[in-house]
């Protein structure tokens, strides 16, 4: 039986990066327009904030499972493909907050708030693909 730590356990094609990459990227981009019609609607402000992060929480596990099923990973893959769709996504955040910031917002607190609001989808995002791959808790063998 392979070790959950073996490579070949975690790694992926270069087609199954790219998809992964590129889905991560198409999220990031309909969260940050989502986002930026929010914003001025109060979205990032006081109660709402909390009820948008958390609903982000179940409205990032379909998006899990699309990752699975476009890219062709097993679910023992998750968790890595769920990092790498992630990684993409944070370094188009990071872009657009240095360079393109009025994608988010006409104002430095809609930017910061959308901004925030795609880290934290981001974390879960990270932390569904590690309990949706078992890997959370897994015994070692």
């Amino acid at each position: 039986m392979a070790h959950p730590s073996d490579a070949s356990d975690a790694s992926l094609t270069r087609r199954q990066a790219a998809i992964l990459a590129f889905l991560g990227a198409v999220l990031w981009f309909l969260a940050a327009v989502l986002l930026r019609y929010l914003g001025p609607l109060g979205i990032h402000d006081g109660t709402a904030r909390f009820i948008l992060y958390a609903a982000i929480i179940p409205g990032t596990v379909p998006f899990i499972f699309l990752l699975q099923w476009a890219s062709g990973i097993a679910r023992s893959q998750v968790a890595i493909g769920a990092s790498l769709a992630t990684a993409s996504a944070l370094l188009l955040d990071g872009i657009a907050v240095a360079w393109f910031p009025g994608l988010y917002g006409a104002e430095m607190p809609l930017v910061l708030g959308a901004s925030t609001a795609i880290l934290w989808g981001a974390g879960v995002a990270i932390f569904l693909g590690f309990a949706i791959s078992k890997t959370i808790g897994a015994e070692a063998a």
